[in-house]
């Protein structure tokens, strides 16, 4: 993830994001989930897991939160996915393109992912070109937090990655990245998503030892389909996103690139066992670190749950 084409992780902590400890909302609220499927919306006991941390009413129980762009996906995948995802940032006559393919299960509140990227890199009449990081990925929420009505629902878990190097140009050292996320649901409609990482890459070459900070934060709002007039749409979900880095030490140390994109997430209707989705976004600089690298980007992505 230290190319700039590749932050695709990361989590944003601003005053204006979510907190990463417990919250508490009271119990007024009176906005009950709408874009939920809760079979369990007054249960007897709705805490369980590890010391009764988690909540069975919460929407991260029930795939809420749509699956963002650029920041790292912190969702529940009961049923599993597989997506075939894109970026192609372009900086005059500098550009990048990576393809994707991922897989992801959850097995109860666990969630697995493998990832396999093909990246292709041009800078000044220079290619280069191979397999990325193989990505292996686990996830688990910690703790959950749902008002009394539903209005407010808070989930913090944590997470790791590996990147197992493919020995091609473009992947060298092996990547390792822990972080916490928090994914947080107001009403029926509006979530967040954040994430925080710490990355260090092992081995030799000029980026061995390298640490770095990664951030983001994914703002969703959740249309069913009687709240749109798209034929054929489920669910479409405009969203807002932030990723960026921090080095830590050798020379990247202070220097910072922030990425933002626009766009959306569209859920078609079920085609028999397959439920296909569809994310386009656009993507820009935010800072001049970022500006340097990247003028303009454009992400996909194609799930389907099975």
């Amino acid at each position: 993830m230290t190319h700039p084409a590749m932050r695709l992780a990361g989590a944003l902590l601003i005053t204006t994001g979510p907190s990463f400890l417990p919250l508490t909302v009271s119990a007024d609220d009176d906005v009950a989930p709408a874009a939920t499927n809760n079979n369990s919306t007054n249960p007897a006991n709705p805490r369980h897991g590890l010391f009764d941390l988690l909540d069975q009413r919460s929407g991260y129980n029930q795939e809420f939160f749509p699956q963002p762009l650029l920041v790292d996906d912190t969702s529940l995948e009961k049923d599993g996915e597989l997506e075939f995802s894109s970026l192609h940032t372009q900086a005059g006559t500098q550009h990048s393109d990576i393809v994707a393919a991922e897989i992801q299960k959850s097995f109860g509140m666990l969630t697995l992912e493998l990832g396999v990227p093909y990246e292709r890199d041009v800078a000044e009449g220079d290619v280069s070109q191979g397999i990325g990081n193989i990505d292996l990925g686990a996830r688990y929420p910690l703790y959950q937090h749902v008002s009394a009505k539903g209005f407010f629902d808070n989930t913090v878990g944590v997470g790791m990655e590996a990147g197992i190097p493919a020995s091609s140009a473009i992947s060298i050292n092996t990547e390792l990245e822990p972080k916490i996320f928090d994914d947080l649901r107001l009403g029926g409609h509006f979530s967040t998503q954040t994430v925080l990482g710490y990355t260090t890459l092992l081995g030799g070459g000029d980026n061995g030892g390298q640490q770095t900070f990664e951030y983001g934060l994914a703002f969703a709002y959740a249309l069913l389909d009687e709240q749109h007039s798209l034929p054929g749409i489920q669910q479409f979900t405009p969203m807002f996103e932030l990723s960026g880095e921090t080095g830590l030490n050798q020379d990247e140390a202070g220097q910072n690139s922030l990425l933002g994109s626009i766009g959306f997430r569209a859920d078609f209707k079920p085609l028999g066992d397959l439920q296909p989705s569809l994310g386009l976004g656009y993507v820009f600089p935010v800072d001049e670190g970022a500006h340097s690298e990247v003028h303009w980007g454009l992400a996909v992505s194609l799930i389907f749950e099975f």
